[in-house]
């Protein structure tokens, strides 16, 4: 529905990687900007134009008729997670199609691979209240936590600290941009988040709060997650 905001997850296909090395990565973002279009896209001529505009000292012109508003994004090796807004009809279907499709065509053409590279349609979870953007904010931001401490969930969280730097380092995702640290700041809407969250020292405090204290899943639920 328009306005709504939804929680989308996007997994490779049997849990393969979806991005290999940075190049990959930083299509991925691209493509997360690009493909926010309902007009047709091709990455290639938008390359080449920004590359001419910038080499002749011009700021590149962002003449896109945007489907959805990205709130949040994290990448992982092989899956992603969004929060998105719709702003059109069919915002956020057409805008997944065109990402997939337009993502995947890159990862096989450059490793010579065939068939689907993600797992069928993605999974969306529907955000009604305020108590879920929260935890969505949380929940996506601290999806890195894996890559540091692989049986954390197990566990729980063994050295807070440096999980704190981690996902402060950690430059696939959103976080830093909302901590008022530029790394994609032209990807995301934060404006509206930001307020939710009561501003950047805010959502710092709102994920080191989690790793340090909470260090469980028992709210992941009310975003999708269990």
């Amino acid at each position: 529905m328009n306005n709504e905001i939804y929680h989308i997850v996007l997994r490779g296909v049997g849990k393969e990687l979806i991005f290999k090395d940075l190049d990959d990565y930083y299509r991925g973002i691209f493509s997360l900007f690009e493909f926010n279009n309902s007009k047709p896209v091709e990455i290639r001529i938008r390359r080449r134009k920004r590359k001419i505009q910038k080499s002749k000292g011009e700021q590149f012109s962002d003449a896109r008729d945007k489907m959805i508003e990205v709130l949040q994004f994290c990448f992982m090796p092989n899956h992603l997670h969004l929060l998105l807004k719709q702003i059109r009809d069919r915002g956020i279907t057409d805008f997944m199609r065109k990402f997939g499709a337009g993502y995947a065509t890159y990862f096989n053409k450059k490793y010579e691979r065939k068939g689907h590279l993600f797992q069928g349609r993605f999974y969306a979870v529907h955000i009604k209240k305020e108590e879920q953007l929260q935890t969505a904010f949380v929940y996506i931001h601290t999806n890195p936590i894996s890559l540091t401490e692989p049986k954390w969930k197990v566990e729980g969280i063994q050295n807070p600290q440096k999980v704190v730097k981690f996902l402060e380092d950690y430059k696939w995702s959103s976080y830093q941009d909302y901590l008022e640290k530029n790394n994609f700041p032209s990807v995301t809407e934060r404006e509206f988040l930001l307020e939710i969250m009561g501003g950047a020292k805010e959502c710092k405090k709102s994920v080191d709060d989690w790793i340090k204290y909470k260090k469980e899943l028992k709210d992941w639920n009310v975003v999708g997650i269990e």
